[in-house]
């Protein structure tokens, strides 16, 4: 019940005590515009701004209802422990902390799905889950979904956002970028399609991977997207870099991806281009070409 959400603050206005009710966590702010939005209003509007069209992040079973069709995504039963192999005294409890706080296990979910009547493997990624960071449970996790979508002869969609490679787990996480990068090897052997989705932020270790192989590459408005952090990068070539850099309209000009798709436009975009790829026995398309 919103009652019980209603916080009490007394104001002084013409030397008499109010009382005004404001609900928490009921707004948010944008960070591009600033403006305060209504929670519930920024959810009906796919969780863009209705100011400044800023994307906010999804979590993950947003993403997955806003992209699969009604009641066709079944997850893989396949939930493997995070470990430390640091042994650092605080990741475990970092890990269960976020575990509760965001309703799901990992920073990925993986699993089948319909788009449009087109069956699919797909994985999700979601950045509220210690930034979306590449882990051995993450890196695993995909090159389970690819493997399993070999086996299915599915294609596969992958949606990234993430950090990079996740430091608690140090070498163990940046051999994921080997671990995937040579099951997608494996998916385009078997002839089969894989198409990525960059949403905001993807940088470091799964750019530089499974997020940047794809057949096709598309990307949401104004995605941050790149490997090292600007302010490395200027130091590193004594340069200012362009305002725009590392932004999906960059990358989009320079030939890095191969198409910015809103969000609203996601799903039949996908739908389309994997009916497209679609092949019957013959090896020919299923395209009417007349």
């Amino acid at each position: 019940m919103i009652i019980d959400k209603i916080k009490k603050r007394q104001t002084v206005q013409n030397n008499k005590k109010t009382t005004i009710d404001i609900p928490i966590g009921k707004w948010t702010k944008c960070d591009e515009c600033k403006n305060i939005i209504y929670k519930e209003d920024l959810r009906k509007n796919l969780c863009i701004c209705p100011h400044c069209g800023r994307y906010f992040t999804l979590h993950i079973n947003r993403r997955l209802n806003l992209i699969t069709d009604e009641g066709t995504y079944k997850r893989f039963d396949y939930d493997i422990e995070t470990k430390n192999p640091l042994e650092l005294e605080d990741y475990p409890k970092k890990i269960e902390a976020l575990r509760q706080k965001t309703n799901i296990l990992e920073a990925v979910s993986i699993g089948t799905g319909k788009i449009n009547g087109q069956e699919v493997v797909i994985c999700v990624m979601d950045s509220g889950f210690l930034m979306g960071s590449m882990g051995v449970v993450v890196g695993e996790k995909i090159t389970y979904a690819i493997e399993q979508a070999i086996k299915l002869k599915l294609p596969v969609v992958v949606f990234t956002a993430s950090g990079g490679a996740r430091m608690q787990e140090g070498i163990l996480s940046l051999m994921q970028m080997a671990k995937t990068t040579e099951a997608i090897s494996k998916l385009d052997k078997a002839g089969l399609l894989y198409i990525t989705v960059l949403t905001d932020p993807t940088f470091g270790g799964v750019t530089a991977s499974f997020a940047s192989l794809g057949d096709i590459i598309l990307a949401e408005p104004k995605s941050r997207i790149g490997f090292a952090g600007r302010k490395v990068i200027e130091q590193t070539i004594g340069k200012e870099l362009p305002d725009d850099f590392q932004t999906a309209e960059f990358l989009l000009e320079h030939g890095f991806i191969d198409k910015i798709v809103e969000r609203q436009n996601l799903k039949d975009t996908i739908g389309n281009l994997i009916q497209f790829h679609k092949k019957v026995p013959d090896g020919n398309s299923e395209r009417n070409e007349s």
